[in-house]
């Protein structure tokens, strides 16, 4: 959906608004960095309107121009975008508690920000042994169940981009690095409903993710744990529970 027809489907928005965080939802998706062209073609606006707007970002710090002429996210965004994952890890810890206290292993929560999966939120289990993540942390999508989750609902283009923009970084004998093989486990994913990780990020690691629906951002809950306990019957029992809770999940957050 463009900025545009996003402006058009509403009633009582003030457009040039709606436009201007349309911009900065499309640079995001992108990758954080596009030119004024790209940015009209993403966005169906015509050029001069495109370069207004970019220019009122600038001068507010929320984009700023490289040495290349290209725009980028501005570091203004990065106040709101911590305040925002804050108050997401807030809403998300009740929900993640109950898929610990249910099946026993850590429960995460990440979204997708720019080309980064972040941890915005966590709850441990309560094994000695256990699966910790600290929030915050930024990897890679293509090895992690909930990049994957998260991928997996996306355009295919879009991710051929993202990958061509990160590359395939092998941590692992399990990782991924075949952008065919990755798209048919996407394709996988999918039809499932939900994404593994198969150790492919740290070994003996095993991680069952699932996408929160129609949530605000792209945004993926997971249960992860030692190898030798995320067995099929667990991962048969989280992810009903997972749906269920990322349902839930979604309705809090809207």
């Amino acid at each position: 959906m463009t900025a545009a027809s996003t402006t058009n489907g509403r009633s009582g928005g003030v457009q040039s608004v709606e436009r201007a965080f349309g911009i900065l939802e499309t640079m995001a998706d992108h990758g954080g960095m596009m030119g004024l062209s790209q940015l009209a073609e993403a966005s169906g606006l015509p050029l001069p309107t495109i370069h207004r707007l970019v220019r009122t970002l600038v001068d507010l710090g929320y984009l700023h121009q490289d040495p290349s002429r290209q725009y980028v996210l501005g570091p203004k965004l990065i106040k709101l975008g911590e305040s925002s994952a804050r108050m997401l890890s807030t809403q998300a810890r009740p929900h993640l508690a109950r898929l610990v206290d249910e099946l026993g292993e850590s429960a995460n929560m990440a979204m997708l920000d720019g080309d980064r999966i972040v941890y915005v939120a966590q709850v441990p289990s309560r094994h000695s042994m256990r699966m910790f993540t600290e929030v915050g942390r930024r990897v890679l999508p293509h090895c992690t169940a909930v990049g994957k989750a998260i991928l997996a609902d996306m355009p295919p283009e879009r991710v051929r981009e993202l990958l061509q923009r990160t590359g395939m970084q092998r941590y692992t004998d399990h990782t991924i690095t075949d952008p065919r093989e990755f798209t048919r486990q996407l394709e996988l994913t999918a039809a499932a409903g939900y994404a593994i990780d198969e150790g492919e990020q740290e070994v003996g690691v095993r991680c069952v993710a699932v996408a929160v629906p129609e949530a605000p951002a792209r945004l993926a809950i997971s249960v992860s744990g030692p190898a030798g306990r995320m067995t099929d019957e667990l991962i048969e029992r989280a992810v009903p529970l997972l749906t269920r809770v990322g349902t839930a999940l979604s309705a809090d957050l809207r």
